[in-house]
């Protein structure tokens, strides 16, 4: 069975640093696209950093050059490496994966999310 697995959330002063992780399990050829989007209590779901198959990121306003997005197929891995962290980044941060299960099949998962506190 195909999952998307987060880690590396938690709690962190302003100013400091996280870097979540997505990890693809199950029968994966390659992870060819990525979002990792955030809900904040009482707001909706908004996407913060994007990757494309071709490697192109983009990012929310909010993030630009403070976050950074990547995959690494090796480990079947995506992260999301956040620095110089306030207070209005603190959310429930998901995952989502485009997904190559076979050479003919590929699709579009969800990981379960991970908690993003910063404060003092």
């Amino acid at each position: 069975q195909v999952q998307l697995v987060e880690s590396g959330g938690g709690l962190v002063q302003p100013g400091g640093s996280l870097r979540l992780s997505c990890a693809a399990s199950g029968s994966i050829f390659s992870i060819n696209s990525m979002g990792w989007y955030r809900q904040a209590p009482g707001k909706q779901r908004e996407l913060v950093a994007s990757i494309t198959s071709g490697r192109s990121t983009n990012y929310a306003d909010a993030v630009k050059g403070r976050f950074t997005i990547s995959i690494d197929n090796a480990k079947n891995t995506g992260y999301l490496q956040m620095n110089s962290l306030k207070p209005e980044d603190t959310a429930v941060y998901y995952c989502n994966a485009g997904l190559q299960t076979s050479r003919w099949r590929s699709g579009n998962y969800w990981g379960q999310g991970t908690q993003v506190t910063v404060s003092s």
